[in-house]
């Protein structure tokens, strides 16, 4: 999809759709005004009819308007005005669009951009509605044998107030369009069955990055190489899988050549049956997802690539298979991690952090000057977040700060849970340096101390997605957070 900032007006642009508001006390914006006096009062007979009252997210389509520009008339409801926010802004937008969606309109500008939101300035309107945008005509159907009738809408614009609003708008969405494309990415990966979307298919994902973009090197850590790493964490949940697992190593190449790199970690188990610690077979199906902690981390390098970002950066994904078999890792089983720690595997089902913890100490070879991992690592955190947030744990604060404002400006929310020693000692273990797990309680934050024994050191943090990830149900889908979390966080970082 094609994205512009435009700052003609409602009636003199030309679009297939114009969209403008209307709040519950049946008051007009500015632009539906002139667009109403413009066309003969169309709107205002249709309100008074009854036709829409200003409910946050009603709306009412107009399709043949007089004396205006516009082919059509979509008004959308804004709720109150005192509580018009961000919120509500991207309830009317993702309401106009998917009513758009349904109509053979090609091209619409959103008036909305013009009301006031005191949580945003133009750049960052102009990205929610972007985001909204390509949310709206996303579809994942590459494996039907009939396509979805896709949306037929191609260019979408959002207005401005003035021109330099505009040249703002225009900033926020070239990098709303690289994020567009990375969240794309990991939503497409996410969404592929684990037949398909294997560690050789993230292998090749990889490889095909570094041939579109001259700043991507792609390396590709096999099997035996692996070993000879002394990688036993990671190997040992590949254990009994038939797939060969594979290190993905990605440098992106922005800064100079002595800048220390920001490394990215994610998670690539791109089938988790729990192996021997086998899980139900409930939702069991989903566990194709557990591979989009990888995703994010291809979906970022992808946006970051498309950004030509100041920086360097390496993305680090281990990936492979987590299956029960005669092979298979038992629980009992002590391994020797890449950094010589030992762990007693006491569920094998508790197997991300064990490729994680070897990924981790491989990533010190680039002395990073930061260290970030993103994984669906626990159904803890999912209950203590739900889906709203991913979980953010770090013994940097500043670095936390950093992490919280980027979700924050991307919409893309993080929550900070505490990482401190109380927790830590629930893995103890009488057979080797510590468990894979601990307590029941507390098990998400237990988790990200079983990593920060691999990261002394370290600016470092730890991302768990397993709420924000994806979405079950109906909508049941990767979401390709936290893409955008992590690009702003590059944006930002590459700014200072």
């Amino acid at each position: 999809m094609d994205f512009f900032a435009t700052s003609a007006t409602a009636a003199r642009q030309r679009t297939d759709c114009a969209i403008v508001g209307l709040y519950q006390t049946k008051r007009l914006t500015e632009d539906a005004t002139t667009l109403d006096k413009a066309s003969d009062k169309q709107i205002s007979a249709a309100i008074a009819k009854g036709d829409i009252d200003g409910k946050l997210g009603s709306t009412l389509l107009i399709g043949h308007t007089h004396h205006v520009a516009c082919k059509r008339i979509l008004v959308v409801g804004l709720g109150s005005k005192k509580e018009f926010n961000e919120r509500a802004y991207r309830t009317a937008t993702a309401a106009a669009l998917a009513k758009i969606s349904g109509t053979g309109a090609a091209s619409a500008v959103s008036y909305l951009s013009r009301e006031t939101l005191k949580e945003r300035d133009a750049y960052g309107v102009a990205r929610l509605a972007a985001a909204e945008a390509a949310l709206s005509v996303y579809r994942f159907d590459e494996l039907k044998s009939e396509k979805a009738k896709k949306p037929k809408l191609k260019r979408f614009g959002v207005a401005a107030a003035n021109r330099n609003d505009q040249t703002a708008m225009q900033s926020g969405l070239k990098d709303a369009a690289a994020i567009i494309d990375g969240v794309k990415l990991a939503r497409d990966l996410g969404n592929r069955p684990a037949n398909v979307c294997t560690p050789g298919h993230l292998a090749d994902q990889a490889r095909d990055l570094a041939k579109r973009f001259k700043s991507i090197k792609t390396k590709v850590v096999n099997r035996a190489e692996i070993e000879r790493l002394g990688m036993g964490a990671f190997l040992s949940v590949t254990a009994g899988a038939a797939e060969p697992p594979h290190l993905i190593v990605m440098e992106y190449s922005g800064g100079a050549t002595d800048e220390s790199p920001i490394a990215l970690v994610g998670k690539g188990i791109t089938f988790d049956t729990g192996g021997i610690s086998i899980k139900s077979a409930s939702a069991m199906d989903e566990m194709k997802f557990d591979m989009c902690g990888a995703a994010s981390v291809l979906g970022t390098m992808l946006s970051l690539a498309r950004l030509r970002l100041p920086l360097n950066v390496v993305g680090i994904v281990p990936t492979c298979e987590n299956m029960p078999s005669g092979t298979a890792t038992r629980p009992g089983d002590i391994v020797t991690t890449m950094s010589g720690k030992t762990v007693e595997i006491l569920n094998t089902d508790a197997e991300g952090r064990l490729i994680l913890c070897d990924a981790l100490t491989y990533s010190r070879k680039y002395d990073p000057e930061t260290v970030i991992d993103i994984a669906t690592l626990t159904g803890a955190c999912v209950i203590a977040l739900g889906h709203f947030h991913s979980g953010l744990m770090t013994r940097d604060n500043d670095l936390a700060e950093e992490l919280l404002t980027a979700g924050r400006t991307a919409a893309d929310l993080a929550w900070q849970l505490p990482l401190t020693e109380d927790y830590a000692k629930t893995l103890k273990s009488n057979f080797a340096d510590f468990a894979n797990v601990g307590s029941k309680s507390g098990s998400a934050i237990s988790a990200g101390c079983f990593l920060g024994k691999f990261t002394e050191g370290l600016s470092w943090a730890h991302l768990d997605i397993a709420g924000s990830a994806w979405k079950s149900g109906k909508a049941k889908g990767a979401t390709g957070r936290p893409v955008g979390l992590l690009t702003q966080f590059l944006i930002d970082r590459a700014r200072l």
